[in-house]
């Protein structure tokens, strides 16, 4: 029988495709040949006609998987779905689909993981919950949270209950985002707060912030404004976010590796200062790219600067509050394109978890 393994988060940018992709990394260096499958997908793409979950298209595009994206992803949920499903307009048998999709998948595997969608309920509207999937297809459950104490505990014990209900064995739990730097001693008073409900704590991944910010793609995407110089490149993401509200001085010192200096466009000094920065430094830059607020826009010699620098400037009509308060709620996805990005991923999962233990408990 092939060895399987269901990720499920407690809520939404929990960490969970986060840890399925650095779990898959680390099977793969121990030669295993991989499987992965979302059954349910709410976030989707169209890849030549055909509707797959987008980190089912994630999986298949970074470890080059040959399975096909309809079994990967075999059910997607377009939109008035679940209205359609309820009111009896969808005949469909979901469940033998994603039967039938993952003994395809699972076909010449030594591994299979399955990531479930959001919580353990989610999907219970059209009877596929996360927990009715993993018992369905007889397969032990990873429950991932976030960092904190009170609330992963409360949510990782909240999603047992579900699949304990559904005779799904969970293996323990993983919390992502854990600042280890400053609070050295959360992962022993997790580990014991676990225990206390008979839940094994199997890791903690360190928070990171390059992790946690955007792509200057995604600036784009998400901020109405306009380009002015430089390039929105997708891979290329954002190291640390700084407000720009004090002298030029006193600003250059917290400039970190590729920051993203959000301030007002008619700021010329500070704006002076960081193509200034950035022509002293070698290798990375010091400031990945700037975003203009007020919708003031910088003089012509300035834009050159910027420009012969090849510095990314946005030009947004939001003021510097109201444009940090926009930057810090995108929602970050992980993208094949990220290549920094999922090779921080990998290493942080890897670093976290003991994948070898996992493997023989599985």
């Amino acid at each position: 029988m092939t060895k399987r393994v269901f990720l499920a988060a407690t809520g939404q940018n929990r960490g969970k495709t986060t840890t399925s992709l650095g779990l898959l990394a680390a099977f793969r260096e121990r030669g295993l040949r991989l499987g992965f499958m979302k059954p349910v997908g709410q976030r989707y793409l169209v890849i030549d006609g055909t509707r797959a979950d987008e980190d089912a298209v994630l999986m298949s595009e970074v470890f080059g998987l040959p399975d096909a994206l309809n079994d990967m992803s075999p059910v997607t949920l377009p939109r008035r779905f679940t209205t359609d499903f309820i009111l009896g307009r969808v005949t469909d048998d979901l469940e033998s689909q994603v039967h039938t999709a993952f003994d395809r998948v699972a076909r010449q595997k030594d591994l299979v993981v399955i990531e479930g969608t959001g919580h353990a309920g989610v999907g219970a509207v059209i009877g596929l919950s996360n927990a009715r999937a993993a018992a369905m297809l007889e397969t032990p459950v990873i429950i991932v949270s976030e960092g904190g104490v009170g609330r992963p505990i409360d949510e990782i014990v909240l999603n047992h209950a579900l699949f304990a209900a559904h005779d799904v064995p969970v293996l323990g739990a993983v919390v992502n985002k854990v600042d280890v730097v400053s609070h050295p001693q959360l992962p022993d008073v997790l580990r014991r707060g676990l225990a206390q409900h008979g839940i094994e704590l199997l890791g903690c991944i360190p928070y990171s912030e390059f992790l946690a910010n955007p792509s200057l793609e995604l600036i784009v995407t998400h901020l109405d404004g306009e380009l002015l110089t430089g390039r929105a490149e997708p891979g290329r993401t954002i190291g640390h976010v700084a407000i720009g509200a004090m002298q030029a001085e006193h600003a250059v010192a917290h400039l970190e590796d590729r920051t993203l200096l959000i301030t007002p466009g008619d700021r010329e000094d500070l704006l002076r200062a960081a193509v200034s920065a950035n022509a002293a430094r070698e290798g990375a830059p010091l400031v990945s790219g700037i975003v203009l607020t007020g919708g003031y826009r910088p003089s012509i010699a300035l834009l050159e600067a910027l420009r012969a620098e090849d510095l990314f400037a946005y030009l947004v009509p939001t003021d510097t509050y109201r444009t940090a308060q926009a930057v810090d709620e995108i929602l970050v996805k992980t993208h094949a394109s990220d290549r920094e990005k999922i090779a921080t991923i990998i290493e942080l999962v890897g670093g976290a978890i003991d994948v070898d233990e996992l493997v023989d408990r599985l």
